[in-house]
């Protein structure tokens, strides 16, 4: 398996194994201690250390978590991923009381690697529709606003 291809099978195994089982282990065999995120919350520590208390945190806030991997993209150190987040919102969110809602939002992730270990990553969620299906914001209007 040539690098391009086992980085690959780590952001897989990231989001369909290592997450969902709370494995901090695990993470650590693929994460650099010194991984900087770019889309860490304010709160959130640098390093392996944010990577494992936003693991663990994300399992206080939604039960039954899962995520789909839709599309795996690699160049060169580089592996993008195109997912979905399912889980059912049973903790505080930031200071949004549990909604017992279930949930499906998307992320991007871009991550780079060296050696085997995400030592860069960068994220984009849709925290739009995240907050729509918590009620925290109001549904879409059914016609563009304006629209005759």
């Amino acid at each position: 398996m040539n690098e391009v291809e086992r980085n690959k099978a780590i952001v897989r195994r990231t989001w369909q194994e290592i997450f969902p089982a709370c494995d901090v282990e695990a993470l650590a065999a693929v994460t650099d201690p010194d991984v900087i995120s770019r889309g860490r919350r304010p709160d959130e520590p640098a390093g392996f250390e944010g990577a494992k208390q936003t693991m663990l945190w994300l399992s206080t806030v939604f039960s039954d978590q899962r995520w789909d991997v839709h599309d795996v993209i690699g160049d060169g150190d580089t592996v993008a991923v195109r997912l979905t987040h399912h889980g059912r919102h049973t903790g505080d969110l930031m200071g949004i009381p549990p909604t017992g809602r279930e949930v499906a939002y998307e992320y991007v992730h871009f991550l780079r690697f060296r050696d085997g270990k995400m030592i860069e990553q960068w994220s984009v969620r849709d925290d739009m529709t995240l907050m729509r299906q918590l009620g925290v914001i109001p549904a879409r209007p059914e016609a563009p606003i304006g629209a005759a």
